[in-house]
């Protein structure tokens, strides 16, 4: 047991997470505006809400046209000045709260999308390490706590997609060995990929080839190094196909892939170009 708690919240420099958060908080921003945009145009049809069961669970009720403005305008507040690691604490927490009624909210019109899950625990975990600026090396558990959660949050968005395709298909053969990229490229492939359509053996390796990724996605978890850049950097060109493919970006799931990375050398070379100041000692 000591041995997996020591795994779990084993120390990253706490400018890590600074240069984390700033990212994710610069995406929740364009998410909220581009992508995951859907919240204010559910307040039209608010008879339509069909909440998912932690919505029932916290009684979270079809929010009305003034509140979905007033929410947006709370989410873009508070990532900006997360951003700016000004009221840390505050804005994490304001962050998490905001976001997590936006997606429960958005999720709540018969359509859920599992590419958020790692992005949503992300939003949760991060105001848990506090205070941490860009520049602070500082060794800290509660940052690698935090950032441990996001990496087994983003590793569980492919495994757990192992299960739903083995409870939909029967098995995971018949679903290898299906039609589901043939169907996709069907309904919304792009020009690029319409000739493998004639190659139903070559999408069939390629179901297998997904397929087999995802199984392995939680060796990921302890690898170091050259050989973790070289997986992260499998997962990143599997989403890139799939969105010359077929549109699907994943990139709530993508930006997660970051907690993996040492961000904290991109930042100090930033700031030292930019000559800010390092942090006082506490």
């Amino acid at each position: 047991m000591r041995a997996v708690a020591g795994w779990l919240t084993r120390p990253v420099p706490l400018a890590r997470v600074a240069a984390f958060r700033a990212l994710v908080y610069a995406f929740v921003i364009w998410d909220v505006l581009f992508t995951f945009d859907d919240v204010i145009p559910h307040s039209y049809v608010p008879e339509l809400y069909q909440p998912t069961l932690l919505a029932r669970l916290v009684h979270l009720p079809p929010l009305s046209t003034a509140v979905s403005y007033a929410l947006l305008a709370a989410i873009l507040l508070l990532c900006v000045l997360a951003i700016a690691g000004r009221a840390q604490r505050v804005a994490g927490w304001g962050v998490a709260l905001t976001f997590w009624v936006w997606a429960l909210n958005s999720q709540g019109f018969s359509y859920v999308q599992h590419d958020h899950m790692a992005l949503m625990v992300t939003t949760l975990a991060l105001p848990t390490v506090g205070v941490a600026h860009y520049r602070d090396q500082t060794l800290s558990q509660a940052a690698g706590w935090a950032l441990r959660c996001v990496q087994l949050a983003t590793v569980l968005t492919y495994f757990g997609s192992v299960f739903a395709k083995w409870s939909r298909a029967g098995s995971l053969v018949t679903w290898a060995n299906g039609s589901v990229l043939t169907w996709a490229i069907v309904r919304r492939g792009s020009h690029l990929v319409q000739w493998a359509l004639e190659y139903p053996m070559l999408l069939r390796a390629a179901q297998w080839g997904s397929l087999v990724l995802e199984i392995c996605s939680p060796v990921v978890l302890f690898m170091r190094g050259r050989w973790l850049y070289l997986a992260i950097g499998c997962f990143l060109a599997f989403h890139l196909a799939t969105f010359i493919a077929m549109g699907i970006h994943f990139l709530p799931t993508v930006v997660c892939w970051f907690a993996f990375l040492p961000l904290e050398r991109v930042t100090e070379r930033v700031s030292a170009r930019l000559r800010l100041p390092s942090p006082a000692p506490a």
